[in-house]
């Protein structure tokens, strides 16, 4: 993979960023609340449904949601201690663990299925770009250069024809992706729902549904926190755990209601029609195993690590 950052270098910039989205410093935690770092994206919707419909209140737990755009300077804020937790894709929590960060998950979030993909490569509906190998020598962005798009993006362009080293990556919101290919900044961009939908309704098309080069299903993100902090909460990372896997199973039947909150935080609008993401009921973390896979085949992470100990004896058992 070309271009991956490390997480480890940002470390330094986790507080500044956190009191700048927190409205509130790092050192005004107490000792029963729970600061949890975000991406406002379909994929860790749980944690706003469960705030929302009360079930992190019901479940005895005090969280304040501080949403992150900058989703590689999560894994960093909960290793910095500038917040208790956090949300990341599969591979952001696997790179973090693989340098030596000592975070661990937590808890299960959106499980990927091909029969409705969430992620994919957009392009204008006007571009001259109609597969993998119209890519190569070609700048694309993703929201940060450790997330699952941005591997999944690599896996499917090798896999159907082109040269995953032969692209340019740079790191953009989904958000912004439209108006930068509009304004010639780049060719395409690697997204995911709402922006997804929300972009392929409009001036975008779907070049490639990304995630199908990892597997039909797979886990796509996790909730983790440190080793010490769920070394030392056992009872309250049981909670939590119970309280988001409740939201998922609640959103999984609710996609209304679960669009109108979401959409409070991620800024787009979530129409009926859009794709949802499915969210798992259960933690297993084989479910992860596909990820991993794939992150060794890319010799990011070392081969043969195991899913399950990507996961905290505190609220698994292999």
């Amino acid at each position: 993979m070309n271009r991956a950052r490390s997480i480890t270098g940002t470390l330094v910039l986790a507080a500044p960023l956190l009191c700048s989205a927190s409205g509130m410093p790092a050192s005004a935690q107490t000792n029963d609340q729970i600061l949890l770092a975000s991406p406002p994206i379909d994929s860790s919707g749980e944690a706003f449904y469960a705030a929302d419909l009360g079930l992190f209140a019901k479940a005895g737990l005090n969280v304040k949601i501080v949403p992150m755009t900058n989703a590689g300077a999560i894994a960093p804020a909960v290793a910095s201690g500038a917040v208790t937790m956090g949300s990341l894709t599969v591979p952001s929590v696997a790179i973090a663990r693989e340098k030596g960060v000592p975070i661990t998950a937590v808890a299960p979030a959106a499980v990927y299925s091909s029969a409705a993909p969430t992620s994919g490569i957009v392009v204008l509906k006007t571009s001259p770009l109609h597969k993998a190998s119209d890519l190569n020598g070609k700048t694309l962005a993703t929201r940060d250069l450790s997330n699952l798009s941005y591997y999944g993006s690599n896996a499917w362009i090798d896999k159907n024809g082109g040269d995953s080293k032969a692209v340019h990556w740079i790191e953009l919101t989904d958000t912004a992706g439209i108006a930068a290919m509009q304004q010639g900044r780049i060719d395409g961009a690697s997204m995911s729902e709402p922006a997804l939908d929300d972009a392929i309704h409009g001036a975008g098309r779907m070049l490639g549904a990304v995630y199908d080069a990892i597997g039909d299903k797979f886990l796509i993100a996790v909730y983790f926190t440190t080793e010490a902090y769920a070394q030392a909460h056992p009872d309250q990372m049981r909670k939590f755990a119970d309280a988001i896997l409740a939201a998922g199973k609640w959103a999984n039947t609710h996609h209304a209601e679960s669009a109108k909150i979401l959409e409070k935080y991620a800024g787009v609008p979530i129409p009926p029609e859009y794709t949802r993401v499915t969210y798992a009921e259960r933690l297993r973390a084989a479910d992860a195993q596909p990820v991993l896979d794939l992150l060794a085949s890319y010799t990011v992470i070392k081969p043969g690590t195991r899913a399950a100990d990507l996961f905290s004896p505190t609220v698994y058992a292999p």
